[in-house]
């Protein structure tokens, strides 16, 4: 059987065929465009998105065939306002990493919401004020939503619970709207898309030959988790731009929909129409983006392949050390004033040991991202399965193993996203149980620690008293809490 999977990340669409053996075939791509008109502001265009995945699934049902069922996994909190008489946006889709509504956050904290700005809540109040239009005209939609929308030409406007759930306006089980934020936004409940399971029949996709069931909608890092065969239970870290620790804990339902003392926040992994499985999110700012800067604005490589062949070039970094802190630190601490650093420079420090620095600072933050996974759960984790651009750096997941302690397993799909969409919509069509997927799982590479335990925590203590410089660089924003 065989699952359309439709993947719309920060800056590309992609879609596929997924079979119930979980291979994945027909892709196609495209890049988005994506806007920065002001510091902060980070803007896709909605009509281009909706263009983009009707164009590529039509290419990918060309190549490949028919498919049984839909998926369509995303970027989280992406946030749409549109016209339901026209089906057209009414302005840009703000991006979960737009910063606009700082402000709003904070007065709202004073009114007794706590609302953080990558969530969709104020970027919806900030879409119908500059609208010109009043609430209740309009919809309100995350990016499957839209998706969902369009390619059942306006028949289903839904969201679904993993979704919802990082909005910043739902219920504690992330089944309904929470009357009181609606109210203190302003926003109209009309505006509201239907909360449904991730998994079930949400609606049918007739823009599309056959007209195939939409089966699920997820956000991206569940998707990815369950494209990693981690089902009842188990942890991934997707390095991409970010790094993204999903891990599922399925006995427990969150006391809070807000960070946890951990700097963990609870996500709602996948559900349907019988039980919702509940998980933890462990987020560290910058990963790749640190390889991007080190080429794009440092000069340092010429391509990320180059910075593995410079790194182990040499035998260490030589006392250097980087903390990826461009845009602040995330999980555990969230100090959103923190700011990247070099440190031990001396005049032997040469390129090599930077780049080296940098892939090793990543990987620190990875580890640090596990140990607040553990002191959450109260468990041990001993796998770790990683996917993201950043996993075809040999010396990038070794150094990872190293700082963890930990057996590091990477996906054999660089993106699992994609395929954890289709498996998705495989399981909730009937075509898979959750238990074959668990059984899907074959990593590309394993890789072990080569450190023994003193060595580890050496390295681990040194890289916690040079994160903590860091630290509070600027104080007015360090003080914000979201």
């Amino acid at each position: 059987m065989r699952a359309l999977a439709i993947d719309v990340g920060s800056t590309s669409v992609r879609t596929a065929i997924v079979n119930d053996a979980g291979l994945v075939s027909s892709e196609h791509q495209a890049p988005l465009t994506v806007s920065t008109p002001n510091p902060g502001e980070i803007e896709l265009d909605a009509r281009e998105v909706r263009d983009l995945v009707t164009l590529l699934a039509t290419r990918t049902l060309a190549d490949g065939g028919r498919c049984d069922v839909v998926g369509i996994t995303n970027q989280r909190a992406t946030t749409i306002v549109f016209d339901p008489e026209s089906g057209e946006a009414l302005g840009p889709a703000l991006s979960w990493q737009d910063l606009r509504t700082v402000i709003d956050c904070l007065i709202l904290q004073g009114q007794g919401l706590r609302l953080a700005p990558n969530q969709s809540a104020t970027k919806i109040k900030w879409l119908v004020e500059h609208s010109g239009r009043a609430a209740e005209d309009l919809k309100f939609a995350t990016i499957e939503t839209w998706i969902a929308w369009h390619l059942s030409n306006g028949a289903a406007h839904v969201t679904d619970q993993s979704n919802a759930a990082v909005t910043g306006l739902v219920t504690l089980d992330a089944t309904s709207w929470d009357e009181n934020a609606l109210t203190l936004l302003g926003l109209d409940p009309s505006m509201m898309p239907t909360i449904v399971p991730t998994m079930g029949l949400h609606a049918r996709a007739s823009v599309l030959d056959g007209s195939p069931p939409i089966f699920a909608l997820v956000g991206d890092q569940s998707a990815s988790l369950f494209g990693q065969c981690c089902v009842e239970h188990g942890v991934k870290i997707t390095f991409g731009t970010g790094a993204m620790l999903d891990m599922v804990d399925a006995k427990r339902a969150p006391t809070t929909m807000t960070a946890l003392a951990s700097g963990c926040f609870p996500i709602v992994v996948r559900s349907n129409a019988r039980a919702t499985v509940w998980g933890i999110e462990a987020i560290a700012l910058a990963a790749g983006s640190c390889i991007e800067w080190t080429r794009d604005s440092l000069g340092l490589i010429a391509s990320a392949e180059e910075s593995e062949i410079l790194a182990t070039s040499v035998p260490t970094s030589d006392g250097v050390w980087f903390v990826p802190a461009l845009s602040g630190l995330g999980t555990p601490k969230w100090d959103f004033g923190a700011r990247g650093g070099f440190f031990g420079l001396t005049r032997g420090s040469t390129r090599a040991h930077l780049v080296r620095a940098v892939l090793e600072g990543i990987a620190h933050r990875g580890a640090d991202l596990i140990e607040a996974a553990q002191r959450e759960t109260g468990t041990t984790i001993d796998e770790i399965r990683v996917d993201g651009g950043m996993t075809a750096n040999k010396f990038f997941v070794q150094s990872f193993s190293n700082f963890t302690g930990i057996k590091v397993t990477v996906s054999p799909e660089r993106e699992a996203t994609t395929r954890g969409a289709g498996l998705m919509a495989l399981v909730a069509g009937g075509y898979l149980e959750p238990t074959d997927v668990a059984r899907l799982w074959e990593p590309l590479e394993v890789f072990w620690p080569e450190l023994d335990e003193e060595q580890r925590q050496r390295r681990r203590a040194t890289w916690s008293d040079i994160a903590a410089r860091v630290e509070r660089t600027i104080p007015d924003l360090s003080a914000v809490q979201f």
